[in-house]
């Protein structure tokens, strides 16, 4: 960590790298709902995929189609109630920034998947709580959308 960074931070580098270490980028909570409703409704798929843009946590590659499981606080999930700024304001442009390229990542692998002839969809962490708006959701997506 840099000198300006560390005099903020309330815990030591150690502490930190703990901490950090705990956020998952796969194998999360609401990526797991998916995968077994996708699953138990028939649906085969192949994860994370790492020919296509993005990762994409669920790939079906004979319709071609892809489903990213996103985190509302580190995607900026719009209108979201988790999606909520952290509290220290010395660190405030640095958050900003982060999102703010979170946000265009997510974005440029998506269009980069419609080049490529994929379709996608984005299944937001607080969508993932419903199990039967999920569902219809998911069949709407890979029995109906773009058919």
């Amino acid at each position: 960590m840099t000198d300006s960074v560390s005099s903020l931070d309330t815990l030591t580098a150690s502490e930190r790298s703990a901490r950090m270490a705990l956020i998952r980028s796969t194998d999360t909570r609401p990526e797991m709902r998916v995968r077994r409703l996708t699953h138990g409704m028939g649906y085969r798929y192949r994860l994370h995929a790492k020919d296509l843009p993005g990762r994409p946590d669920l790939v079906f590659r004979s319709r071609r189609k892809v489903v990213f499981v996103h985190g509302c606080f580190w995607h900026r999930h719009e209108d979201c109630p988790r999606t909520r700024m952290p509290k220290s304001p010395e660190r405030r442009e640095y958050w900003r920034k982060k999102f703010e390229g979170n946000v265009m990542r997510d974005q440029q692998h998506r269009d980069a998947l419609e080049r490529m002839g994929w379709t996608t969809l984005v299944i937001w962490e607080c969508e993932t709580t419903d199990a039967e708006r999920l569902a219809a959701l998911i069949r709407w997506f890979l029995d109906g959308a773009n058919q």
